[in-house]
């Protein structure tokens, strides 16, 4: 994909499956921009030799070892992975690291289209900037039909709580994970790479299941972590088992550091139960700034908590505040559409909020709502993909150097704007996907998780293999327990709360390889995606999130931006695949861009046909 801003043409990764020359992934884009804000794990192995999910299953050998070990803690090694995980042969009474408290125009667009839709997109594409925008004509080759979902059957008027549905719906349990090789017979001479690796997929579910009660659960993190409301007070948690002391502090209390002191569990949870005011209201008002004080190996350290639903900029303040946001309820924006049925084909239109205005302005969610969906619809578009939102310090990188994961970018408006934004979208019919970024964090201090506990373990691999330096960014460490409570509820909470209906994963082939797809020139050759350099601990947690996202999620899209056309990345995990719905077939756009280039003449149609052709047998392609 190009992406072409005020003439300038940003250049992107080579082909999907063969390229010439070396692959970056993509890159990240630099500059400053200053804008005025709105006020207001523990180490332990499975021994089980077969999982619990398996018919003929032997119970898990218990560890020799005197000491209680459930998840929750840090590992000695950053860089632990699912078979370093050691479990007993029962889980303590109160083994999950969280317990309750008793507290009673700059647009960049682009067209993706599908075939055999029923649903045309205007013919007219030679209008203004204001009545169509985009950077490229994009295709989507599918593979099959997408299956449609009945939605709820609900009028404008009522309100649409998807909750208690959700959490109804069970994630199907693993299968064999042996059809793989019905459908790809040269995956049988890396069956022991590919055994192995859902193994491990397996065994780290086995264990969600005895320890947190299931995927389901263990996905809504949010519930119990950061600060969560209840009829007598606030509770704050945080998992930082660098710390050697916490406190809360903020607006509400002056920012002194001594008023509210945390406590600390043998998981490395910090945690403090802030009681209402006596006439009622809670201890922290609604769009007050907090923050943790942390007494680290580093130093002191105020950090904007991890699971921060809202940040802002203040004017004359270069770091980030973390915001409680609670409004009151007559304030708060409530869904009235349900979420329309999954398109057969789609046709996507790609966007980011921030450039979706010809005027020389940061636009908003609601000029979005108001003036650029309606566009989107009369174009004949059925999806829009927004770029990546996720609350990011620096407005350059495009939204990929994310620093508040759980937090809408404020410089749009705010999280209701967002969520207006989105049932607006439903009105119309249109699906809203959201490009999430788990493959990687800013590196900043101030604002970020980089060195939340004043360790560089804390969420991401020490060393330097916790640094990608093209990116100039942190790597998660996606074999430990907290990281993957942290990243599948982060997955989860933008389908509950805000009902995006989808995700393109951003980054995906750096997650999958510790080289990170640099100075590689991925052939196609099999050795190139089963073997040392493959991130199993990743690919792991992919599936894992796939897993969550179609089994709560039925009509859910997931895309996944991967250059190195990894095998079984587009085939459901019960088969043994990596669960994605489409992989970015990213060298099509290229192609593109690169016939833009030549005469007419010069066009080898032969060349062409190879790059639309030239994806995975079964596997759908978007582009």
């Amino acid at each position: 994909m190009v992406y072409t801003l005020s003439g300038v043409r940003f250049p992107t990764v080579p082909s999907v499956y063969k390229s010439n020359g070396f692959s970056s992934n993509g890159d990240r884009r630099n500059a400053n921009v200053s804008v005025f804000l709105k006020k207001h794990s523990l180490s332990r192995k499975i021994l089980a030799e077969k999982s619990s999910y398996d018919s003929e299953s032997r119970p898990s050998t218990v560890a020799a070892s005197g000491k209680v070990l459930v998840p929750g803690t840090q590992s000695d090694s950053s860089s632990s992975s699912t078979d370093q995980f050691e479990f007993t042969e029962t889980a303590p009474e109160n083994s999950p690291a969280l317990t309750d408290v008793d507290s009673s125009t700059m647009e960049h667009t682009s067209q993706i289209k599908t075939e055999n839709d029923d649903v045309e997109p205007s013919s007219d594409l030679t209008g203004s900037v204001e009545e169509l925008d985009f950077a490229s004509s994009l295709q989507l080759q599918e593979g099959g039909k997408l299956e449609e979902s009945k939605t709820l059957n609900t009028s404008e008027e009522t309100i649409i709580d998807e909750s208690d549905i959700i959490r109804e719906r069970g994630i199907p349990p693993p299968g064999l994970g042996q059809k793989i090789y019905e459908i790809d017979p040269l995956l049988t001479k890396y069956r022991q790479h590919l055994d192995y690796r859902y193994s491990q997929y397996k065994k780290m579910r086995e264990a969600i299941d005895k320890y947190e009660g299931g995927l389901e659960a263990f996905s809504r993190g949010y519930e119990k972590m950061g600060f969560t409301r209840s009829a007598t007070g606030i509770t704050y948690r945080e998992w930082a088992p660098g710390a050697q002391s916490a406190a809360l502090i903020g607006d509400f209390n002056n920012w002194d550091a001594n008023a509210d002191i945390m406590t600390r569990n043998e998981f490395g949870v910090w945690e403090i139960f802030l009681p209402n005011n006596v006439d009622g209201s809670p201890a922290i008002p609604h769009g007050s700034r907090v923050k943790i004080r942390m007494d680290t190996p580093s130093g002191v350290k105020d950090s904007i908590p991890a699971w921060i639903n809202y940040s802002l900029q203040l004017p004359d303040e270069i770091p980030y505040n973390g915001i409680y946001y609670d409004p009151p309820e007559e304030e708060r924006y409530i869904f009235q559409h349900p979420r329309p049925k999954k398109p057969k084909s789609l046709r996507i239109y790609e966007s980011h909020i921030g450039m979706s205005s010809p005027e020389p302005k940061i636009n908003s969610y609601v000029n979005f709502r108001d003036e650029v969906l309606p566009r989107i619809k009369k174009l004949g578009y059925n999806a829009v993909q927004i770029m990546a939102i996720q609350e990011h310090s620096y407005y350059a990188s495009f939204g990929y150097h994310v620093t508040n994961f759980f937090a809408p970018s404020s410089r749009f408006g705010t999280p209701d704007d967002l969520k207006s934004l989105i049932d607006k979208a439903h009105e119309l019919g249109i699906v809203v996907l959201m490009d999430i970024v788990h493959s990687h964090a800013s590196n900043n201090t101030l604002d970020g998780l980089n060195m939340f506990d004043g360790t560089d373990s804390c969420y991401f691999h020490s060393g330097a293999r916790g640094y990608h330096w093209m990116w100039d960014s942190r790597l998660f460490n996606y074999g430990n327990w907290e990281v993957l409570r942290y990243l599948l509820s982060n997955a989860r909470w933008w389908l509950d709360e805000f009902k995006f209906d989808g995700f393109r994963f951003d980054g995906v082939t750096s997650m999958m390889y510790t080289h990170h797809g640099l100075s590689v020139g991925f052939t196609g050759n099999y050795e190139e995606y089963f073997g040392l350099a493959t991130d199993v601990d990743a690919v792991v947690y992919l599936m894992l999130v796939n897993d969550l996202i179609h089994g709560l999620f039925p009509d859910a899209i997931t895309i996944g931006e991967d250059v190195s056309g990894m095998p079984t990345f587009c085939i459901p995990v019960q088969d043994g695949g990596v669960g994605f719905d489409y992989r970015l077939h990213m060298a099509i756009a290229d192609k593109w861009i690169e016939l833009l280039k030549k005469r007419d003449e010069d066009w080898r149609v032969g060349d062409i046909v190879h790059t639309l052709t030239n994806r995975r047998w079964l596997e759908k392609c978007v582009s």
